[in-house]
C-alpha cells in the first residue's frame, strides 16, 4: 500500500477542530443554497449567495481560480453547480433551476487556513422517483462509507461496499473522479476511490487517526461514461443521464469517523 500512503499529512486534535470551524462555514453555505435552489433561480445567483455567505463568514473560496499556477485559466466561479445530466465541476451562470430537477452544489473553503469540502444534491420540487433514488443511494454511499471508517481498516473494503450499494441499485459508477486527503490546501494525499478497488494495491491506504479526507460518491442512472464540454470544466455524463454527487469531509480519529462538514 505504500504509493497512496505516502506523504499522507496526518492533523492533530487542535488541527481538526480548526478544520471542523471551515466545515461548519461550508455547512451553513449548503444550506442557505438549499433554502435557495428553487424554480427560476439561476446557477449564478446561487454562486453569488455562497460567496455571500462564506465571505461574511471570514472564509476564502476554494475554486474560484483554481488551479492557481495556471494564470489566467483558472475556474472562474465560487462554487460548482451541476445540473441534472451534469457530474461535476459545473460553473454557475445563466441556467435557470426548473421543477424536477436535481441540482449538485459543491463548496469548499478555507479559514485561518484550514480547508473543508462538500457537496450537496438536492431535489427541486416533484422529482421522478427514479432520479430521487438515484440521489438517496449516492447519499446511503457516503453514510455508509462514512460508518464504516475506523483506524486500520483498509479502504478498499469500504470502496467495495460502496461499489456494492451502486450495483444493487443498478447505478452507474463515475470513476474518474475521486475523493482526496484535505488539510492546509484541498487536495492532498491519498486519492480516495469511491469504488472496489484491488487490495494492498497501489491505490489502496489503511486509515490512521489524524487523516481528514473528501468522500464524495458519485453516481448516475446511466453507464457512468463522462464528457467534459467545451468550457474546459464541466462533466457530463457521455449518455446524458442524470448523475448525483455526495460529499463530506471527514477525520479519522480513535473511534472512528469525525464528519467536519455538519452544521
Amino acid at each position: 500500500m505504500k504509493q497512496n500512503r505516502d506523504a499522507i499529512i496526518l492533523k492533530t486534535g487542535d488541527e481538526i477542530e480548526c478544520m471542523r470551524r471551515a466545515g461548519r462555514v461550508v455547512a451553513a453555505v449548503l444550506d442557505r443554497c438549499e433554502r435557495a435552489c428553487r424554480p427560476g433561480v439561476t446557477t449564478r445567483e446561487l454562486d453569488d449567495l455562497a460567496h455571500q455567505t462564506f465571505t461574511s463568514l471570514g472564509a476564502t473560496g476554494l475554486f474560484y481560480g483554481y488551479p492557481d499556477y495556471q494564470p489566467g485559466m483558472g475556474y472562474p466561479r465560487h462554487t460548482c453547480i451541476s445540473v441534472n445530466e451534469e457530474i461535476v465541476h459545473g460553473i454557475p451562470g445563466d441556467r435557470i433551476v426548473r421543477n424536477g430537477d436535481i441540482v449538485s452544489i459543491d463548496c469548499g473553503v478555507r479559514l485561518d487556513g484550514w480547508c473543508a469540502d462538500s457537496a450537496r444534491t438536492i431535489l427541486v420540487g416533484e422529482v421522478k422517483p427514479e432520479e430521487r433514488r438515484l440521489v438517496e443511494s449516492t447519499r446511503r454511499c457516503l453514510d455508509e462509507a462514512i460508518a464504516a471508517i475506523r483506524p486500520g481498516r483498509a479502504w478498499s473494503d469500504i470502496g467495495r461496499m460502496m461499489e456494492q450499494i451502486a450495483v444493487l441499485e443498478r447505478l452507474g459508477i463515475i470513476r474518474e473522479y475521486v475523493g482526496h486527503g484535505i488539510g492546509r490546501t484541498m487536495h492532498e494525499p491519498p486519492k480516495v476511490p469511491n469504488y472496489a478497488i484491488t487490495a494492498g494495491g497501489r491505490e489502496d491506504f489503511l486509515l490512521r487517526p489524524g487523516m481528514v479526507i473528501a468522500v464524495e460518491p458519485m453516481l448516475t442512472l446511466g453507464r457512468g461514461r463522462t464528457l467534459t464540454l467545451k468550457d474546459g470544466w464541466t462533466v457530463v455524463t457521455r449518455d446524458r443521464r442524470p448523475a448525483a454527487h455526495e460529499e463530506h469531509t471527514v477525520a479519522v480519529t480513535a473511534w472512528g469517523a469525525d464528519v467536519l462538514t455538519l452544521g
